[in-house]
This record gives structure tokens, C-alpha cells and sequence, in this order.
């Protein structure tokens, strides 16, 4: 590096603030000291002058660049910081791109404000290019017209701002084209608001309209249940009471046929109806805990005469458990397996089970009967699905109940299982939770063959509002040695009993007026006031006929009534309070 000359020395000292006290600093010990220090501190502000990343000088308004550091040389293009020690002329006409009247400019603005911060300007390289600057300008106090300042290469970032206003203008251009395609789709958008508003209250037409079907539906559906069933209900009653006589044998086959299809008629109404109500997902479970014999034991009473009358053996496999679960829906799905597997077994032996197999309890209905092929397990819970073996090929079925057990135990989250042997019997089964409480033993217990026979005698009242089916209801009740009174109303039925309570009441639950059978029953009740058991039957199958019969505390038979199902519950009902 070049010696600074002795103009530039002086500059620089100067700039560093330092005065010519070297000179004098042997006169006295105290000050040659203080010189030390300062002459230290001027070293360390020179190194800093000379090693400074941005570029400083120091300039006289008067005559030009009087000192400059390597890294403004440097950022100008020159070697030596010498050579950018132009004249206040060279300034003017070498250094600033915008020539000597911006530097009158700039010397004026000193003049007044003594200082200039933040001001960008061009320079002119050595090479003859340019490059953008920020500069802060301090006119040095008590030195007239000495400009102290700091320079700073901002091209980059000039050349970044003039890039990004490019990329600005074109977003602009861009944005005014979008813009105009944006106003062109909002114009085809709300012509399309327009045109789907105008679906969409077509579809809520539709809609209400499909609802305002589907409670016409269902209303159809309650009235037909009830329509329908009904005079089916007195026909199966009827054909139940010759049944059981002893008739000539040629008698006795047009009963049992009779007794066969209405069975078949009946059970295809029940199972369209249900199947009707669980599509429309009207029907909702009531979860509660109960023992495993309040679930099976009026199963066991109710399939045991039949698998008798089929030449059948049922057999009974259980454990003290008890199981949380609707027991309405679960006594379905069983009463389908049990109805099935007296269906499709010619001979032999029926076992419902129960087994444990972790949390969970499995109910089993095991048949003997001549099995499902393997290709045919995956149909057999479709609609209108059904095996044409045994004496199921003679009653000509539709195939429902199992499509039904497969609804319900959707609804109920329960997995179904089944397995086949050809020639060997199936087995169903369905998994149900179990719970570690278990409640009292139920009052209804199974029944056991040989309790004896607790009907004859008993004095029962009936109350329905078809005379058909008081008359069926009294023919089948006699022939069981019951005692029978029938009664329309509540008005009849206290007429008919002449002060005197009988034993069990069985009513309807839709009687004339829009009176229901259950207040007959809680009025009767308290005019006795006894607890008289009471059954209630009935077509209805809606969760507010099943609600009203759990405050009541009575069970519930639906129509068309099963003579087996009607005679255990009455055999429990009686043989509990005898």
C-alpha cells in the first residue's frame, strides 16, 4: 500500500479526531501518558478505518475528496484509496453519474441541515459502469464545509426493487386480465346460483314430498298391521282350538293344512313389516342388562311344544350370565334361528347354547337338519332367499327371517355367525356383550316339563274390540279349561265380571275411541286394587306401544298370536301367582 501523503495524513487524522499532540507528548510525563492512549486509540480507529466493510471519506465542500478507505476504492473499481481522491471538479464530473449540479445539490442540503441520512444516488465506476449507493453525510462541526461520510453498495438490492417492480407491473397486467375472467365466471356463477337455487327447491319438493310418501307409508303400514293381522289373528285362533280336538282324520288334514298356510301368511306379513321398519331405520334399541333365562327361558317355552309337534328333541344349554343388550330385538334374531332350525330339520335333535368367549357371549341354535351348501352360505341373508328342503318346501316360505336377523344385528352392532355340514345340520350364532353384574333371578322362570298344568280353572278376561276375536280368544282359552270372560270396553268388562277380579286380563292395545288397552288394564287395577296380571296383545310394533307397555309392567304378544307363545306366557304368568 501506497504512503498516505501528508494531506491525506493530516485528513485522516482529522477524521479519527485526533490533533498533532504527538508532538508535544515529551514535554510532560502526565501528558505523554494521555498522548499514549491516544495516539493507541487513533491506531485502533485507523485500523477500522482501513478494514471497514462499507466505504467512508471524508470530503471538503471547498475542494474535493480528501480521504477514502480501501473499501470505497474498492467498491468504486480502484486498487489504491489514492486514486479516488478526486477534486471537487473530478467529483462533479468523474464520481456522480448525475454530475456537479446533484453535488451542488447535495452541498447546499449540508449547508442547511448539517446532515443527510438515507440518500440514494448513482456512482461511476472506473470501468465506466454504475452502481447504486445509500450514503449518510455529516457536516463536521467547528471545520468548515468538512463532510464526513459513509457509503454503502445497495445495487443488488436496487437491481431486486426494479426487478420486483417489473415483476409488479406484470402482476398488475395479470391481475387486470384474471380480473376480467373473474367478473366473466362470477357473471356464469351466479347464473348457475340461480339454476341451482332453483334445484335445490325442486329437490325439497321432493323431499317433502318423498316424506310426506313415507309417513303415508308408515301410517299404511300401522293401519295394515292392524287390518290385516286382525282377522288373521281370529283365523289362527280358531284353527288352533281344532287342532287340538280329536277330529276324523280326513278333518284333521284340511285343519292342519289350513294351520299351514296361515302360518305361511302370517309370516310373511310379520316379516314384511319388519322388514319395512328396519329399512326406514324406525326401529331404535333400548339397551339394558338382563339374565341370560329372562332372555331364553319363554324361547324354551315357546319352541318346545313346536319341535314336539315336529317329532323334535330341544335341548337347553346355559350358565347363570347375564347380558346387556334389547331384549326385544335379541329375542327376534333367536326366535328366527329356533323357527328356522324347526323348519329345516326333518329328525333328530335342536340345541340352543350359550358359551363364552372372552367380553363376549356366544348364543348358538344348533340344528340337525340337511345343511347349506358352501356356495349358498353367502346368499342365505339376502331377501326372499330360502332353502327348499324338508317340510320348508311344503310351506312355501319367502325367505325373510334371516335378512331380518342380519338388519337387526346391524342395528344392534352384534357379529352373526354360521356354519354348515351337508347332511349334517348348521349351527347360527350371534355374540352378544356380556356384564360382570348379574341381576336377580327373574320371577318367570323356565318352565319345567312336569310342573303340571296351571290353566284349568283360572278365571281370565279378554277385552278386544273385534268380536271375532273375542269369539277365537274364548274358543281357545275354554278348550284349555280356562274360565272366559269377554268384554269390548271398560264399561263391558266390569259388567262382565260382576265385582269379582279376575285372575289375568288379556287386551288389546287398540281399542275403540283411541282408548288403549293398557289404561283399560291400570284402571281395572284400581278398582280391584290388585296388581292383576295382565297380557297385552297387539299389531302395533312401534317403540311408543313398546314404552307404554314397560311402565305398565306387562308383557306383550304381537298379532297374529302363537297358541304356543300365548299358553307359556299365561303358564308363567299363572303358575307365578298361584
Amino acid at each position: 500500500m501506497a504512503k498516505p501523503s501528508d494531506e491525506q495524513q493530516r485528513a485522516l487524522t482529522g477524521l479519527l479526531g485526533l490533533g498533532s499532540h504527538s508532538a508535544r507528548k515529551s514535554h510532560y510525563p502526565e501528558l505523554a501518558a494521555r498522548l499514549d492512549d491516544l495516539e493507541a486509540e487513533r491506531n485502533r480507529y485507523k485500523w477500522l478505518f482501513e478494514n471497514a466493510v462499507h466505504g467512508i471519506f471524508q470530503a471538503s465542500l471547498h475542494d474535493g475528496m480528501r480521504a477514502a478507505n480501501p473499501a470505497l476504492a474498492h467498491m468504486l473499481g480502484y486498487q489504491d484509496p489514492q486514486e479516488v481522491l478526486f477534486s471537487l471538479t473530478d467529483l462533479g464530473s468523474t464520481l456522480f453519474v448525475d454530475g456537479a449540479q446533484e453535488l451542488e445539490a447535495i452541498g447546499e442540503i449540508l449547508r442547511h441541515q448539517r446532515s443527510l441520512h438515507g440518500y440514494e444516488t448513482r456512482l461511476r465506476r472506473k470501468d465506466g459502469s454504475h452502481l447504486d449507493v445509500l450514503m449518510n453525510l455529516l457536516l463536521k462541526p467547528g471545520q468548515e464545509g468538512l463532510v464526513e461520510g459513509f457509503v454503502s453498495d445497495i445495487t443488488e438490492r436496487k437491481l431486486a426493487q426494479r426487478r420486483l417492480q417489473q415483476l409488479n407491473d406484470e402482476l398488475e397486467q395479470r391481475v387486470v386480465a384474471r380480473t376480467d375472467e373473474l367478473l366473466e365466471a362470477n357473471r356464469n356463477l351466479q347464473q348457475q346460483i340461480t339454476q341451482r337455487k332453483q334445484i335445490a327447491k325442486a329437490l325439497r319438493d321432493a323431499r317433502d314430498a318423498a316424506e310426506a310418501a313415507n309417513h303415508s307409508k308408515d301410517k299404511y303400514l300401522a293401519a295394515a298391521s292392524h287390518d290385516l293381522l286382525q282377522p288373521l289373528n281370529a283365523a289362527r285362533l280358531l284353527i288352533s282350538t281344532l287342532r287340538e280336538r280329536k277330529l276324523p282324520e280326513a278333518e284333521q288334514v284340511l285343519v292342519e293344512r289350513t294351520h299351514q298356510a296361515l302360518e305361511g301368511a302370517e309370516d310373511l306379513l310379520t316379516d314384511l313389516l319388519d322388514i319395512s321398519r328396519l329399512d326406514q331405520a324406525a326401529v331404535k334399541p333400548d339397551i339394558a342388562l338382563y339374565r341370560l333365562d329372562e332372555l331364553l327361558g319363554p324361547l324354551v317355552s315357546e319352541f318346545q311344544s313346536v319341535a314336539q309337534a315336529a317329532g323334535l328333541n330341544l335341548r337347553v344349554h346355559m350358565a347363570d350370565y347375564a347380558i346387556s343388550t334389547d331384549l326385544r330385538l335379541m329375542t327376534r334374531i333367536l326366535r328366527n334361528f329356533l323357527s328356522n332350525a324347526c323348519r329345516y330339520t326333518d329328525d333328530g335333535s335342536i340345541l340352543l347354547a350359550a358359551r363364552r368367549r372372552g367380553e363376549m357371549l356366544r348364543l348358538e341354535v344348533w340344528d340337525t337338519g340337511r345343511g347349506i351348501a358352501a356356495d349358498r352360505l353367502d346368499s342365505i341373508f339376502l331377501e326372499f332367499n330360502q332353502l327348499d328342503v324338508g317340510r320348508a318346501a311344503d310351506r312355501k316360505g319367502v325367505g325373510l327371517g334371516l335378512a331380518i336377523v342380519e338388519r337387526i344385528a346391524k342395528i344392534l352392532g352384534y357379529r352373526i355367525g354360521v356354519h354348515s355340514l351337508p347332511g349334517r345340520g348348521s349351527m347360527f350364532s350371534i355374540e352378544v356383550p356380556l356384564s360382570d353384574e348379574v341381576p336377580l333371578p327373574v320371577s318367570q322362570a323356565v318352565p319345567q316339563p312336569g310342573t303340571g298344568n296351571p290353566l284349568p280353572g283360572r278365571r281370565l278376561l279378554v277385552i278386544d274390540n273385534e268380536v271375532s276375536i273375542l269369539q277365537s280368544m274364548g274358543a281357545l282359552l275354554g278348550q284349555w279349561g280356562c274360565e272366559v270372560l269377554v268384554a269390548t270396553d271398560e264399561a263391558a268388562a266390569l259388567a262382565a265380571l260382576g265385582g269379582q277380579a279376575p285372575e289375568l286380563i288379556l287386551a288389546d292395545y287398540h281399542l275403540d275411541h283411541g282408548v288403549v288397552g293398557c289404561d283399560v288394564v291400570r284402571h281395572l287395577r284400581e278398582h280391584f286394587h290388585q296388581d292383576i296380571p295382565a297380557v297385552i296383545i297387539t299389531a302395533d310394533r312401534t317403540d311408543h306401544c313398546r314404552r307404554a307397555l314397560q311402565r305398565l309392567n306387562a308383557p306383550l304378544l304381537n298379532k297374529p298370536v302363537k297358541p304356543g307363545k300365548l299358553r307359556a306366557v299365561l303358564s308363567q304368568l299363572l303358575g307365578a301367582s298361584a
